[in-house]
């Protein structure tokens, strides 16, 4: 845990720097998040609004302790692994709980779960010899998960109408594809770089 916590510098950062501290908030998020979707039961009440801005601000922080760790050079081989956990758990929860309510289709909760799971136990598979960061399309991926969930969350057919439903259908169905589309790439790159005689 020795090193800088917040102070920008070239000496070793700590592992409990501050953008990974607020990752770990960002996980603990996920729970009281998903306790208030599910108690709201689908009413589209104050429970459900207050879940939607919990999300939200919890998404938020990814681009927050992000930012922290590129600016103030806190970027650590912990925070590579807690930040897509942080993610996983916190959009799983969404997915699965939007599922449990009748409001998303199980089958896209489940090819997108395969997906984020998998690339995880690969993570941890060869957490030994090197650590994967998210690559820049993993963070497209997670950009429009997060735009898609947050808008079945917030209840807005309530107010513009139906229609709005059609364009959060669209929009999941776009996250679903560039899910698989770079789960698989991800794959095919970390199967090119373990070839023998690929560089490192």
């Amino acid at each position: 845990m020795r090193g800088r916590v917040v102070r920008s510098g070239d000496t070793p950062a700590s592992s409990g720097n501050i953008a990974n501290i607020i990752t770990v908030v960002r996980i603990l998020m996920a729970p009281a998040f998903i306790w208030l979707l599910l108690a709201d039961d689908g009413a589209l009440g104050p429970l459900r609004i207050i879940a939607a801005v919990l999300f939200v601000v919890a998404i938020v922080t990814d681009s927050v302790d992000g930012l922290l760790a590129r600016r103030q050079n806190l970027v650590t081989d912990l925070g590579k692994i807690l930040d897509p956990i942080a993610d996983k758990v916190l959009i799983g929860g969404a997915l699965v709980g939007l599922s449990m309510l009748g409001e998303l289709p199980w089958w896209v909760t489940i090819i997108i779960l395969v997906r984020e799971l998998g690339i995880t136990a690969f993570r941890f598979a060869v957490l030994r010899t090197r650590v994967i960061p998210a690559s820049s399309g993993g963070k497209l991926k997670t950009v429009l998960q997060s735009v898609a969930i947050s808008l079945y969350l917030f209840p807005l057919q309530l107010v513009v109408g139906d229609w709005i439903l059609w364009v959060n259908a669209v929009l999941m169905g776009l996250a679903v594809i560039v899910t698989v589309v770079t789960g698989a790439d991800y794959l095919w790159k970390a199967y090119r770089g373990n070839r023998p005689g690929a560089k490192p």
